[in-house]
């Protein structure tokens, strides 16, 4: 794979998604919070800091996640439906560099948005004078663009072989079921159905665990899990997207077009 091309591909993706769509979403995020900011004091006195806090924070994953699954099955499936696809790939390009370049500027797109709405999260709760843990509320953002990373990953995988809608669709599925598989398991165990044991266990141990990579709500309160936690739950991010991005490539490699 040529480091080269690859940065190609994922430079031409970044810049495309933020022409088209990035912006906008930042612009959105700046002027609904500065609404709060005015509204929620008049209604929740004393407060109206901690509801800030969480707002602030559960918003920016939000729209990270609409990012995450709109716009990360929308490179591959617009070259396959424009048969774009047909002259990229007649050029010295091979769908690995294709695949990971669309990843890699697509979490470059993330990675931008992320740091953008953080930073003006932080400069308005800053300006309105109210008190924040800084440093896990970063550490949060960081791991919020791992689990979005993933997802984006995931959206890749699922739209190199079915509809942009439908894979959408699968990826709110999978951040759902993500965030809930413990409760999915323990759901199986109460139905004492062994069909439905053996199906929510093997969800369980398929689809990653994103609630590893959710620290909002512990980051608010200044709490963030040990250093081998935070270690561990890297790898374990790392480890999806490079397992998800070479199922997409052994998939899209196996594809006529």
């Amino acid at each position: 794979m040529n480091p080269g091309r690859t940065l190609a591909i994922a430079n031409n993706v970044f810049w495309e998604v933020i022409r088209a769509r990035v912006l906008y979403f930042i612009m959105v995020f700046g002027l609904f919070f500065i609404g709060a900011m005015r509204l929620i004091p008049e209604y929740a006195v004393l407060t109206e800091d901690k509801i800030l806090l969480d707002l602030g924070i559960a918003a920016i994953a939000i729209l990270g996640l609409i990012v995450a699954a709109f716009v990360g099955t929308a490179p591959i499936q617009n070259e396959i439906e424009n048969r774009t696809v047909l002259v990229l790939l007649a050029k010295p390009i091979s769908r690995a560099e294709f695949i990971v370049g669309k990843h890699l500027g697509l979490c470059a797109v993330l990675g931008v948005l992320i740091t953008v709405t953080m930073a003006l999260y932080l400069g308005l709760m800053s300006l309105s004078q109210v008190d924040y843990p800084l440093w896990s509320l970063l550490v949060a953002a960081f791991y919020l663009f791992l689990e979005l990373s993933l997802l984006t990953a995931v959206a890749i995988a699922l739209s190199v072989f079915t509809s942009s809608l439908l894979a959408t669709l699968l990826t709110f599925a999978v951040y759902a079921m993500g965030h809930l598989s413990e409760d999915i398991v323990t759901a199986g165990e109460l139905s004492q159905n062994p069909t439905v044991e053996a199906i929510t266990r093997g969800l369980y141990l398929i689809l990653p665990d994103l609630s590893r990579l959710d620290l909002k709500n512990q980051a608010v309160y200044g709490i963030l899990p040990d250093t081998m936690t935070l270690i561990f739950n890297f790898i374990y991010a790392l480890f999806y997207i490079i397992l998800l991005l070479a199922i997409a490539n052994l998939i899209f490699s196996r594809r006529e077009f």
